[in-house]
């Protein structure tokens, strides 16, 4: 099985470079990753001590960074490495101030781990929630390098745990301990003897509670909002934007801040397609007073404002629920705003939590949507809505105090 492991990456790698002339992602992941030994070792040096942290993209490093920023206070005498498999984490925070060095993690294979990690040798490595490689596991394994996974989560139909996946429950063997976000996956774990696992919660609990505090305020959209109410609509995709175009022709009374998952320009045409009146964030500044306040729908085509805009609406949109999955329902609920969101959020432990506490409501279609919506036009409903899932934020905080004692108590 680790042959065919090794093939598959092998053919990934491949497969990258020859779509990298035709597609933006995967040109990024291969120029990223081009001469990264030769990088790496002109810039790392060896002889310091170090600390790894790994995270899958944007949105894991921002789940991660809570832990990111204890460690890096704690361990003033270590250097911080932090590596990302995505463009959309690495392209946005290679020049994070809470890293000494930020690279693309290179493929997956004996000897790029063996060179990796003879070029940083850890003191421990830190991973967030997802992405398990067999090769450097087994190296920090082989070299008695602590290896942590944070808010991980773990569900019965994951590879792991079927019949044909032992070789993927041998990665997790490798791992010294599992920070995890619910009891479920500490149950599920044991039954496969792995007992190296707590409890601690999610940390993206631990970032989120103070958005609020540091919320940008924005003149230009405060200007457009005036004292209308608003949807927000966070990281949609065309069909979220359909329902969206179907619900705000009923709700007129509403504005839209759309902020889309993917900014590129194909994506920012079709929706102007669906609201051709629409105004474009980056051409704020040609609108005058008049046009700001007259729009109905404010499209956000850069990058970094979601977790402040959240705080300007009434009611949240979380798109991805028609897709592989919902994204952050975490960053809205902690403004005290109910939160909407399409059908595929069963793999999220928050979003099924949201519901139960009556902060948060899934729909299957339009119909599921408009019902939804017309539920909180009432301002009592829409308000103990809103409390609850600021309030749910608030309870679900502290999982990075659990793990720093941990790291403490181990004398890391």
């Amino acid at each position: 099985m680790r042959l065919l492991y090794s093939i598959g990456i092998f053919l990934y790698g491949l497969l990258l470079r020859i779509l990298a002339p035709f597609h933006a992602k995967a040109r990024l992941m291969v120029i990223g990753r081009k001469d990264w030994y030769l990088r790496m070792k002109q810039s790392v040096d060896s002889t310091q001590k170090h600390i790894w942290f790994h995270f899958a993209s944007l949105g894991e490093f921002e789940q991660g960074r809570p832990v990111l920023e204890a460690v890096k206070n704690k361990y003033v005498d270590h250097k911080i490495i932090v590596t990302f498999y995505s463009p959309s984490g690495y392209e946005i925070r290679k020049n994070t101030n809470l890293a000494d060095y930020v690279f693309y993690l290179p493929y997956d294979t004996a000897r790029n781990a063996q060179l990796f990690l003879d070029l940083i040798n850890p003191a421990f490595a830190i991973f967030t929630k997802y992405e398990y490689w067999y090769y450097y596991f087994e190296g920090l394994h082989r070299r008695s390098i602590p290896l942590f996974l944070v808010s991980a989560i773990f569900r019965p139909e994951q590879i792991f745990f079927q019949a044909y996946g032992t070789f993927f429950l041998n990665i997790l063997s490798f791992v010294t301990y599992f920070f995890v976000q619910n009891e479920e996956s500490v149950r599920l774990l044991k039954e496969y003897g792995i007992r190296n696992a707590g409890l601690a919660g999610d940390t993206r609990f631990d970032r989120v509670i103070d958005l609020p505090k540091h919320r940008k305020e924005i003149p230009t959209i405060t200007a457009f909002v005036d004292e209308s109410l608003v949807m927000v609509a966070g990281s949609t995709w065309p069909e979220d934007e359909k329902l969206l175009k179907e619900l705000l022709q009923r709700f007129q009374g509403y504005k839209l801040i759309l902020a889309p998952h993917e900014i590129n320009e194909a994506h920012i045409v079709s929706i102007l397609n669906l609201w051709p009146a629409a105004l474009r964030f980056s051409k704020m500044a040609e609108y005058d007073s008049v046009t700001l306040m007259e729009a109905k729908v404010l499209i956000i085509d850069n990058i970094g404002l979601l977790s402040s805009l959240y705080g300007y609406g009434q009611v949240a949109y979380i798109g991805g629920g028609f897709g592989v999955g919902i994204h952050n329902t975490l960053e809205a609920a902690t403004y005290g705003v109910p939160v909407l969101f399409g059908p595929n959020f069963k793999k999220f432990q928050e979003a099924k939590d949201l519901i139960a506490e009556g902060g948060g409501f899934s729909f299957v279609n339009g119909k599921g949507l408009m019902d939804r919506f017309e539920y909180l036009q009432n301002p009592t409903n829409r308000e103990a809505s809103g409390k609850a899932a600021g309030e749910y934020v608030q309870q679900k905080a502290g999982a990075t105090p659990i793990i720093m004692k941990y790291l403490k108590n181990a004398n890391l």
